[in-house]
């Protein structure tokens, strides 16, 4: 039986923070305590936002803190046509269209609609996705795909998961509400996500599952905000007929006032934390790894 993998995969578009540094930590110790392997990825399929001195500064906090992982490291960006080819393959099966509205449209349609009890929202917070594209004839949305109109890929999500009927995964962690052990996934929830960009042939949500696939990920350990994203992982995965590996989801690290700590809240980071004199094993203290 091969040893389990497991991965640390942040984005180089800030510098890491305490959060960063207990799910590294964590994956590296587990991997350590098992026998098995570990792995560094940098997603980085953001041109706009992702910068060279911020993945030299990842590899930097983490070499600081003691952790060592197996090379060459994976960049998103070196891979686009790995995705690509996934992609063409959820459109082979006729389940992904081009919406063109902007998020400005978006909240606009909806304004328009009354709904008695407010318009849906996927686990987020964030205002479903009204469908209106997915009604447009080929014809139109060529047209509108050639004259230059920037555009998304939607996945149709009542298709998809007519596709695959019911489906799950093995939770060793625990869900924001104390979800664990066989958990059912609930991808409708999200409604019709992005899959892909005109720019980018890929999102989040479609390059994880690429990416855990081809390194032969096994074990999947990351912070409970993404909890519910698991269930349009899973769905992809019965998709694309990829591995499916187990889930362990961690408590996350929050600052006085009780949010999670964030790159775009200019949480502490690390570099300013080692700056001050703080060493790995106060790191440690403070994000409760023995």
């Amino acid at each position: 039986m091969p040893p389990p993998v497991f991965r640390f995969a942040p984005s180089p578009n800030g510098y890491l923070h305490l959060g960063h540094a207990f799910s590294a930590m964590l994956n590296f110790d587990l991997a350590r305590q098992s026998g098995g392997r570990f792995l560094l990825r940098v997603e980085d399929i953001d041109p706009t936002r992702c910068r060279p001195e911020f993945e030299a500064a990842i590899e930097e906090d983490l070499n600081w803190l003691g952790l060592s992982w197996e090379r060459p490291v994976r960049r998103q960006s070196e891979h686009l046509s790995e995705y690509r080819a996934a992609l063409e393959k959820l459109e082979g099966l006729g389940l992904i269209y081009p919406a063109f509205e902007s998020r400005l449209d978006i909240a606009k349609l909806i304004a328009e609609q009354k709904v008695p009890h407010g318009w849906p929202r996927d686990p987020d917070g964030v205002p479903l996705y009204p469908g209106t594209s997915r009604s447009f004839a080929a014809e139109k949305a060529q047209q509108m795909i050639d004259a230059g109109v920037r555009y998304s890929l939607r996945l149709d999500m009542a298709a998809a998961c007519a596709r695959v009927g019911s489906i799950g995964w093995t939770e060793r962690g625990e869900g924001p509400e104390g979800e664990t052990g066989a958990v059912a996934a609930e991808p409708a929830a999200w409604g019709d996500v992005i899959i892909a960009r005109k720019e980018t042939p890929t999102s989040y949500h479609l390059a994880v599952v690429i990416d855990d696939a081809l390194q032969g990920v096994s074990e999947v350990v990351r912070g409970q905000d993404l909890f519910w994203s698991t269930s349009v992982h899973r769905l992809l995965q019965e998709l694309l007929h990829l591995p499916q590996p187990v889930y362990r989801h961690h408590r996350l690290i929050r600052d006085a006032s009780g949010q999670k700590l964030s790159k775009s809240t200019d949480a502490t980071g690390l570099r300013e934390l080692r700056a001050a004199g703080i060493d790995p094993a106060e790191i440690r203290r403070r994000v409760g790894l023995a």
